[in-house]
C-alpha cells in the first residue's frame, strides 16, 4: 500500500525552482517519464530524503601534505607582519580608503592572486590555502578582506571557471599580481536578490566584431579603482523557434575601452576601507571574444562565480570571531568588578562558551567545504550556503557579545569591537542576502527531494514492485536513525545519536510539507524558512563531530576540550533543529495568520496603526 506522499506526488509535476521561481519543465522532452533523477553525494541534498550520506563529511576533509603547509606557512608570515606593521585598518576605517602603495605592498604577497596558477603569476594555493588566508586577513581588517575578496573570489573568478586559454593569458598575470584590480558588476537599481530582472544591455554590432553596452550598477566592491569588470548584461538570443528573446550574457569588459565610469564612494556603515561606487557603461565597445562562457548564459556564470567563491565569507568572519575572542579573553582575565575576575561569573562563562561553540562550528563547516572543492566535488551549493547564513551571522552574534561583556569601554571607538561590528553587518547582506539564502536552501533541497519522490510514486503506480520494496525500505531506516554512531568517536556515540534523530524527523518533515503544499510550497516561506534553519543546524552539527572524531583519533582522545566544545554545541543545535521542524505543523501555522495581517495593516496605514498609549 503506498504512502500519502507517494499517492499525492504520482499526480503532481514539480518543477525545478531557480532564483525562487518555478520554472516549466514541459520543455524538457529529453528526459523519459521513468528516467530517475540525478543522484546527489552532498550530504545537505540528501539531509533533504531524510537520509545520511556520508561521502563528503566522514572522514574530516582537510589533508595538506607538507609542501603545501611549508608554502602556506611562508605566505602568511609575511602576510602577517604586512597586517600588523603596514596596515592600518583604523586609518582606512577614518580615511574611507586603502592607500595605493599598502594595496601594492600587500599584492607583493601573492594576496590577489592566490587561487590562480603559478603559469599565470599566480600563487598556485588550494581553497585550503586560501581560505586559511582570508581568515588572517579577516582577523585583522574586513575592508581589506572585501577588496581582496571582491578582486579574486568574484572579480575575476569568472575567467578562471570560464575564460577561454587566450583570455586567461591576457588577463589573469596583470590581476593576479595586483598590477590591476578586478570588480564584479551584476547588482541593479531594480535587481537586488532577482539577478534576472537586469536591464543593462549588450548588442551585437552589424559586423559582429563588438558588443554596445549600456546600463549602470551599483555597490560595486572595487568599483572605483578597478581596471577590469564582470559585466552581466542583457542580449538577444535566437531561439530554437526563431524568435529572439533577451538572455543574459556575461562579458569581462576594461576601462580602458572607453565609456566607463564610476560615481563617488559610497558612504558606507562599515568595511570604510573598501571602494564601493556606482558604475556606468555608455555605448561601451566590448570585443566579441570577451564574451564569458555561452551567450544567454550569464546567470548560469554569475551563480557559479558566486557559489565557488562563498567560502570566503564563512573564512574572513572566523577570523573575526577569532578576534573578538581573543580580546575578551584578555579582557575578562584582568577586569576585577565586585572582588573577583570577570571569568569567575557565571553569565560571563556562558557567553563566552557560546562564542567558542560558534567560532568552533563556522570554522569546521568552512574547513569541510574548501577540503571538498579542493577534491574535486562538485555538488556543494547547498553547503556553500549554509556556510556563508551561519558564519555571517555567528560573527555578528560573536562580535555583540564580545562589546557585552567589556561593558562600556567595548562601545568606545578606542576599544576597536565597534569598528568590526560594522564591518560585520554587511556579510549577512552581500553576495545573496540571508533571507534569500535561506529560501534557496529550503526550496533548492526540497525540489531535489521532491523529484525523487515523484520518481518512486510514478514507478510505485506502474507496477513496479522493487520499487515500492525500495520505499518501503528507506522509510524503515528513517524510523531507525542513520550511521553516525558507528563513524564518529566511540565517546561521541550519544551526540550521533541526537543528529540521527534530527535527521529522521527532518525527513519526516519535507515529505510531510510537499505532501500537503506540492509545487505551492515555493510560496511557503515561512515554513520553508524553518526547514532551512534546521538544515544548518544539522549540518553544522556533521561537521563539528567530523571534526572532533579527526581529533580524538589523532591524539587518541586525549582533547576533552573539543570533545565537551562537540557535546555541548550538538545538544543545542539538536533542540534548536526540532523546535524549527516543529513550527512547520499546524498548531503553529495558526501564528501565520496574524502575522500576515499585521504586517498588511502597517504597510496599508503607510505608518503604524496603534493608538498611542496617551490618545487613550
Amino acid at each position: 500500500m503506498r504512502s500519502s506522499a507517494l499517492r499525492l506526488l504520482s499526480q503532481t509535476r514539480y518543477s525545478p525552482i531557480i532564483n525562487g521561481r518555478a520554472v516549466s519543465t514541459a520543455a524538457k522532452k529529453t528526459k523519459t517519464k521513468t528516467e530517475p533523477p540525478k543522484k546527489e553525494d552532498s550530504f545537505c541534498m540528501n539531509l533533504f530524503r531524510g537520509e545520511a550520506n556520508l561521502k563528503q563529511v566522514f572522514p574530516y576533509p582537510v589533508n595538506l601534505n607538507d609542501e603545501r603547509r611549508e608554502m602556506l606557512s611562508m605566505i602568511l608570515g609575511g602576510t602577517e607582519k604586512f597586517l600588523e606593521e603596514v596596515n592600518d585598518p583604523v586609518k582606512n576605517d577614518e580615511n574611507a580608503t586603502i592607500p595605493k602603495e599598502v594595496l601594492k605592498q600587500f599584492a607583493e604577497y601573492g594576496a590577489f592572486g592566490a587561487l590562480v596558477p603559478e603559469e599565470y603569476e599566480g600563487a598556485g594555493l588550494n581553497n585550503t590555502q586560501m581560505t586559511r588566508l582570508a581568515e588572517v586577513v579577516g582577523r585583522h581588517d574586513l575592508g581589506l578582506g572585501v577588496v581582496m575578496g571582491a578582486h579574486q573570489s568574484i572579480g575575476y573568478k569568472g575567467i578562471l571557471l570560464y575564460g577561454n586559454e587566450e583570455q586567461k593569458k591576457k588577463y589573469l598575470p596583470d590581476l593576479a599580481t595586483g598590477r590591476k584590480f578586478a570588480a564584479f558588476c551584476l547588482t541593479e537599481p531594480s535587481s537586488g536578490s532577482d539577478a534576472n530582472s537586469i536591464r543593462s544591455r549588450a548588442v551585437l554590432s552589424p559586423d559582429g566584431k563588438y558588443y554596445i553596452l549600456n546600463g549602470s550598477k551599483i555597490w560595486i566592491s572595487n568599483g572605483g579603482i578597478a581596471d577590469l569588470f564582470t559585466v552581466f548584461a542583457q542580449t538577444p538570443v535566437e531561439q530554437a523557434d526563431g524568435s529572439v528573446k533577451d538572455k543574459v550574457s556575461a562579458f569581462v569588459v576594461e576601462r580602458g575601452f572607453g565609456g566607463v565610469t564610476n560615481g563617488p564612494p559610497e558612504k558606507k556603515m562599515g568595511i570604510k576601507g573598501s571602494n564601493t561606487t556606482e558604475v556606468y557603461f555608455e555605448n561601451v565597445k566590448i570585443p566579441a571574444e570577451n564574451m564569458l562562457g555561452e551567450k544567454g548564459e550569464g546567470f548560469k556564470v554569475a551563480m557559479n562565480i558566486l557559489n565557488n567563491g562563498r567560502f570566503g565569507i564563512p573564512a574572513a568572519c572566523t577570523g573575526a570571531m577569532k578576534h573578538c575572542i581573543q580580546k575578551t579573553v584578555e579582557h575578562i582575565t584582568t577586569r576585577t568588578q565586585f572582588g573577583r575576575k570577570l571569568e569567575e561569573f557565571g553569565d560571563v562563562q556562558e557567553k563566552l562558551s557560546d562564542m567558542v561553540l560558534r567560532h568552533y562550528a563556522t570554522e569546521s563547516i568552512v574547513y569541510m567545504l574548501a577540503a571538498n572543492m579542493d577534491r574535486g566535488i562538485q555538488d556543494y551549493q547547498l553547503e556553500a550556503a549554509i556556510g556563508k547564513v551561519m558564519s555571517s551571522e555567528n560573527a555578528w552574534i560573536v562580535c555583540d557579545n564580545a562589546i557585552q561583556l567589556h561593558g562600556g569601554m567595548g562601545f568606545m571607538k578606542e576599544c576597536g569591537l565597534e569598528r568590526v561590528l560594522r564591518d560585520l553587518r554587511i556579510f549577512r547582506i552581500f553576495e545573496g542576502a540571508n533571507d534569500v539564502m535561506r529560501l534557496f536552501i529550503g526550496l533548492t533541497g526540497m525540489q531535489y527531494a521532491g523529484k525523487h519522490l515523484q520518481h518512486t510514486a510514478k514507478q510505485v503506480a506502474s507496477g513496479n514492485v522493487f520499487a515500492l520494496f525500495g520505499a518501503v525500505a528507506r522509510r524503515t531506516s528513517r524510523s531507525t536513525g542513520g550511521d553516525f554512531a558507528s563513524v564518529v568517536h566511540p565517546s561521541l556515540k550519544s551526540s550521533a545519536t541526537l543528529v540521527d534523530d534530527a535527521i529522521v524527523r527532518f525527513g519526516k518533515t519535507v515529505e510531510a510539507l510537499l505532501t500537503k503544499h506540492r509545487k505551492n510550497i515555493i510560496e511557503r516561506q515561512f515554513e520553508v524558512t524553518r526547514v532551512a534553519n534546521a538544515a544548518i543546524d544539522i549540518y553544522s552539527m556533521v561537521a563539528v563531530l567530523s571534526r572532533c572524531t579527526r581529533t580524538l583519533n589523532s591524539t587518541d582522545g586525549d582533547s576533552n576540550h573539543e570533545k565537551q566544545i562537540a557535546e555541548l554545541f550538538v545538544r543545542q543545535a539538536s533542540r534548536r533543529a526540532v523546535k524549527q521542524l516543529k513550527e512547520t505543523d499546524g498548531a503553529t501555522l495558526s501564528n501565520l495568520s496574524l502575522i500576515t495581517s499585521i504586517a498588511k495593516d502597517v504597510c496599508k496605514n503607510q505608518a503604524l496603526p496603534q493608538v498611542h498609549p496617551i490618545d487613550v
